[in-house]
C-alpha cells in the first residue's frame, strides 16, 4: 500500500490544527450509523461508531485527554479510508470489527484541558472508575470484548528519540502489565504490531520513531487493560519539524494505523519481535521549543556569556489555540536542544522587564540594536 497517497485521498479535510472538539466532528459521525453510549460530566455524549463484521475485534479510542487532538484526526482519515468502498477497504472490513470511541473527553476538548470537567485526569482513574468517561471506556471494553486496544495519545515537544538530537514525532508502548513490566504473550503481541508500523514509519520518517517509558501504573488504562489480557497499544503523536500544528504527524499516524492493521491480516501474530521493540530507542525529554546560544547580560555589573531556552504554552484563546513562548530555563542546557535554534554571537540581552531572561516571562526582547525576538521568533 502507498500509505500517503492513501492519506492525501482520504484526510478529512474539516478538521484542522488542535482545537478539535464535539462541534468539529459531531457531524462527520452523524454521516454514519452511530450510538451515545454515555455522558460527559457536563452531559456532552460520548458516540461510539462501530465498523467492520470480521473476526478480529479491534477497540480504539482517542482524546481521552482533551487538548491531545492529533490523534482523532488521523482517526477521521481512517474512518474515511474504511468508507471508501475499495478493494483494500472492503478486505479489511471483513476481516476485522472497530469499535472507535473518537472523543472520549469532550468537556475536556472544548476547555483544551487534559483533565476532565472534575480536573480528573482520565488515564489515571482506570481503577477508581470515579469519572463518567472512565465508566464509559470500560463499559465498552467489557461489552465489545476486544482482541487488541489502541490507546491514542499526543505527546509534548519536549521529547527526543534517545539522546540522538531527532524529534520523537511518533512514540510506542507495549504497557506493563506488572511492576516486573515482565513481558507475556500478550504483551507480545502488542510488540509485534509495534515492530510492523514502526518498519513502515523508518521508511517515511527515519530515527523519527520513539519508545514510550513502561513504568507500570495499574492506574493507567493501557497497564489496566494490559493486566486484563488485552494486547494494548499506546500511540503517541509527537512534533514534526515545524509542525506545530500536527498535519505532518497526523500523516504518520494514520500510516501507522493502516500499516498496523495490514499486518494483523497478513500475519498470525505468532513472532516473537521482543528485540526488535526493545530496539526502537528511548523517548527521552531532550527538547526545548527555542534555546538562545551565547547571549550577553549584564549579571550584578558584570558582564556573563549564557544560553536560554524557551518553551511554548497553548493558549485557548476565541475558539483557537495560540502559543505564547516563555522562558523555560537558564543555562543548564547541557544535552538539551531546540527545534528553533539561535546563536546570539555575543549580542546583548534587552528587554522591557530587567533585562535578564526570568523564568516563565514572555520572549520578547532583542539581542543587540538590531535582533528583534517577539514570541521567541526573530521579526523581520
Amino acid at each position: 500500500m502507498n500509505y500517503i497517497n492513501l492519506y492525501q485521498q482520504y484526510k478529512e479535510q474539516s478538521l484542522f490544527g488542535r482545537y478539535i472538539t464535539l462541534e468539529h466532528i459531531e457531524p462527520l459521525l452523524l454521516k454514519y450509523p452511530t450510538s451515545v453510549v454515555g455522558h460527559s460530566v457536563l452531559g456532552k455524549p460520548i458516540y461510539q461508531l462501530r465498523l467492520g463484521s470480521g473476526k478480529t475485534k479491534i477497540f480504539m479510542w482517542s482524546q481521552m485527554h482533551g487538548n491531545e487532538s492529533t490523534t482523532t484526526k488521523a482517526l477521521f482519515d481512517f474512518i474515511n479510508f474504511l468508507h471508501s468502498n475499495t478493494s483494500e477497504s472492503e478486505t479489511i472490513l471483513k476481516a476485522f470489527t472497530f469499535c472507535l470511541l473518537p472523543m472520549l473527553n469532550p468537556d475536556g476538548a472544548e476547555l483544551y484541558t487534559r483533565e476532565n470537567a472534575n480536573k480528573v485526569d482520565l488515564n489515571r482513574d482506570a481503577q477508581d472508575l470515579s469519572q463518567p468517561e472512565s465508566k464509559v471506556l470500560r463499559q465498552v471494553f467489557e461489552t465489545f470484548q476486544p482482541d487488541y486496544c489502541y490507546n491514542l495519545h499526543d505527546q509534548r515537544t519536549i521529547f527526543g528519540v534517545a539522546d540522538s538530537g531527532i524529534p520523537a514525532t511518533v512514540s510506542f508502548l507495549a504497557p506493563a502489565y506488572n511492576e516486573s513490566r515482565d513481558i507475556n504473550e500478550v504483551r507480545t503481541k502488542a510488540m509485534n504490531v509495534i515492530v510492523a508500523m514502526n518498519e513502515t514509519l523508518q521508511t517515511l520518517i527515519p530515527n523519527q520513531v520513539g519508545r514510550f517509558d513502561d513504568s507500570f501504573n495499574i492506574n493507567c488504562v493501557g497497564d489496566t487493560f494490559q493486566f486484563l489480557k488485552v494486547p494494548t497499544i499506546l500511540f503517541e503523536a509527537g512534533h514534526f519539524p515545524n509542525d506545530y500544528e500536527r498535519e505532518e504527524t497526523r500523516k504518520y499516524i494514520f500510516t501507522a494505523l493502516l500499516s498496523g492493521i495490514q499486518y494483523f491480516y497478513e500475519n498470525d501474530i505468532v513472532d516473537n519481535k521482543i528485540d526488535d521493540y526493545l530496539k526502537i530507542p528511548q523517548n527521552k525529554v531532550v527538547f526545548y521549543d527555542f534555546v538562545y546560544k551565547n547571549v550577553k547580560i549584564n549579571y550584578d555589573g558584570n558582564e556573563k556569556i549564557i544560553n536560554f531556552a524557551a518553551q511554548y504554552k497553548e493558549v485557548l484563546n476565541k475558539g483557537k489555540v495560540t502559543f505564547e513562548a516563555r522562558i523555560a530555563q537558564i543555562d543548564n542546557l547541557e544535552n538539551y536542544f531546540g527545534h528553533n535554534i539561535l546563536d546570539a554571537q555575543g549580542e546583548t540581552y534587552i528587554d522591557n522587564v530587567a533585562n535578564f531572561p526570568n523564568i516563565e516571562q514572555k520572549a520578547d526582547f532583542y539581542l543587540g540594536k538590531n535582533i528583534k525576538v517577539v514570541n521567541g521568533l526573530i521579526k523581520n
